[in-house]
């Protein structure tokens, strides 16, 4: 077999540096994101005013803990998925809340996920309904932005240099379609946690009851004394 030229080999060890630290740079905007706009959808259902700034500001320290939700999510949908298809797809359901109750009730991510379990109890079509409406929005968001480079991949195979520039492009594409859908789902994830609180623990009555007993904080109101 012949030995690839150094070029090549080079080549694709610099793609493969690249795209490592894109992963990385999109897994961090990925949190930051998600955070930021829990917090923002929160404070908008609370009747309060908030800055893109101050949502970023107030989820820098919970970088670790949505990390946590997510991987302890991932995890459990796995183990699910391994078992058998359906499984999955109900855990990864009852799961989908994780993220708001640890933001905004002041969870660890194990804490989180149990709570997530909980609020979402006879609710699981619901949130099947809302990763129905991601999926469609991310493939028609995928076909747009990356697959035409996809497409390119294949039909410049022969030359490895414009497959490096195309794998690239298509990357970039992927994550365009992240930044545009991901927000969406984490909206109506938020505002499905809210959604279960106030159909399971009233949690309208509150929010109307918190000039007598204090501020709305963490979803809950805090007795002033």
């Amino acid at each position: 077999m012949p030995t690839p030229p150094l070029s090549s080999v080079g080549s694709i060890a610099s793609y493969l540096i690249l795209a490592f630290l894109a992963l990385v740079v999109t897994l961090i905007a990925l949190i930051l994101s998600q955070g930021a706009t829990v917090i923002a959808v929160s404070e908008l259902y609370l009747g309060r005013t908030i800055t893109i700034g101050d949502s970023f500001r107030r989820v820098r320290g919970e970088l670790g803990t949505i990390f946590g939700v997510m991987m302890l999510n991932g995890l459990a949908t796995f183990v699910g998925l391994i078992l058998l298809i359906v499984p999955g797809i109900y855990v990864m359901c009852r799961l989908l809340v994780g993220i708001p109750a640890a933001l905004l009730e002041n969870l660890g991510s194990r804490a989180a996920v149990e709570r997530s379990w909980q609020l979402t109890e006879d609710s699981a079509g619901r949130a099947f309904l809302v990763f129905l409406l991601y999926f469609a929005l991310s493939m028609a968001a995928t076909m747009l932005f990356a697959f035409p480079f996809q497409m390119a991949i294949i039909l410049v195979k022969g030359n490895p240099s414009l497959i490096l520039v195309f794998m690239g492009l298509a990357q970039v594409g992927t994550f365009i379609a992240n930044v545009l859908v991901v927000p969406v789902m984490t909206i109506a994830s938020a505002i499905l946690y809210y959604d279960l609180r106030v159909r399971k623990e009233a949690f309208d009555l509150q929010v109307m009851m918190a000039p007598l007993v204090g501020p709305v904080t963490g979803g809950v109101p805090k007795v002033i004394t």
